[in-house]
């Protein structure tokens, strides 16, 4: 794979969810500023990551935790990070199929929507990474172009109010930062350790840094603006009670008494997003699952894992409010901050260690 392939892929990614739901709302007319400061935080995160890539090129984080912790310990580690990807994977899926539901199709039962994404899914993963790789190509062209249109409509339709997004700070630094190390800096950015199972297909791995923070930087801003234009047009307390804000903004478009209901356009390029957010999930619970567990054939395991992860977004919560609270706050700590910010660092310390005793010796 290319450099701009995992790129594409990875603004793809952190687009994914994130351009649905009201992020960083917590932070009030400040979401703007807890996003960009979640943006620049995670790169020390991503540079971990990229370091313990850097020490092992040539294997999988599956792999590569095996060698740095011992045998047992790094197998019962590697499959908590593949549950951790099929869980991830089944909240994203969970979040278009309510998306759907809420949108165009109020009468169709959840698991039919969330069934017939996962089958595309499963038929994009079998057929390889190449195929996620060209199609996100294709796709993010249409993404931008959608977007820019958006944007150019929303400006023309005179519905910005910047008076919305004062007072800059109002409450100090504090609660934008409580919002940064509690939501942003996790959700979506430091989610891109799904990409540390792709990286060993880059056919240079030189460029490997310069694209994880390329990508992550323009996702951030492209998560600012969006969620600039959101506050903007809505005010705080309507993006705050609406569940899709994005959607919302969209639907108040009005060019002319013209053009109008334009947010099917914008349902696709959520859709898109969303898509390879969770293909790439799935893929790396795919493969990781082949690897550690020595199966030839990583396609046949698709069948079975795409079902579990079905399932699991099916059962995963009861309703909208108790999906939305257990991805803010349980899955946040739980499993984010140990996840993505704990062990990492960690493993980074004793692949160090060990590569200086390697080398001394």
């Amino acid at each position: 794979m290319s450099a701009s392939q995992i790129f594409i892929l990875m603004v793809l990614f952190e687009l994914g969810s994130a351009l649905l739901v009201p992020l960083a709302i917590d932070a009030k007319q400040d979401a703007w500023l807890a996003i960009l400061l979640g943006m620049v935080f995670s790169f020390v995160l991503l540079l971990v990551y990229h370091r313990l890539y850097l020490y092992y090129p040539d294997l999988l984080p599956t792999e590569y935790m095996q060698r740095i912790l011992g045998k047992v310990m790094g197998t019962v580690l590697a499959f908590v990070y593949i549950l951790y990807f099929m869980y991830d994977a089944s909240r994203v899926l969970r979040d278009f199929g309510e998306m759907l539901l809420a949108f165009s199709y109020p009468d169709t039962p959840l698991f039919i929507a969330n069934a017939l994404l996962m089958l595309v899914i499963i038929y994009t993963i079998r057929k390889g990474i190449e195929v996620i790789a060209r199609s996100g190509e294709l796709l993010f062209i249409f993404m931008y172009i959608l977007a820019t249109a958006g944007f150019i409509l929303i400006v023309s339709s005179g519905l910005i109010d910047f008076k919305n997004l004062q007072p800059v700070l109002e409450e100090g630094l504090f609660p934008v930062l409580k919002v940064v190390f509690t939501q942003t800096l996790y959700f979506p950015f430091t989610e891109v350790i799904v990409f540390t199972m792709i990286l060993p297909y880059l056919n240079n791995p030189k460029k490997a840094k310069v694209t994880l923070l390329c990508a992550t930087g323009l996702s951030g801003i492209n998560l600012v603006i969006t969620m600039l234009i959101n506050v903007s047009v809505l005010g705080v307390s309507l993006t705050a009670r609406s569940q899709f804000p994005l959607l919302s903004t969209v639907q108040t478009i009005q060019v002319a008494n013209f053009l109008e209901r334009l947010d099917v356009f914008f349902m696709l390029a959520l859709i898109i997003s969303i898509f390879f957010k969770i293909c790439l999930l799935f893929y790396a619970a795919v493969v990781g699952t082949a690897n550690l567990f020595k199966v030839k054939s990583p396609s046949r395991l698709s069948y079975p894992l795409g079902l579990i992860i079905l399932f699991l977004s099916i059962t995963i919560a009861s309703n909208v409010q108790e999906h939305i609270h257990e991805g803010l706050k349980v899955a946040m700590f739980a499993l984010h901050i140990p996840l993505l910010v704990i062990i990492p660092p960690l493993l980074l310390l004793v692949a160090f260690l060990k590569n200086r005793k390697k080398h001394g010796g």
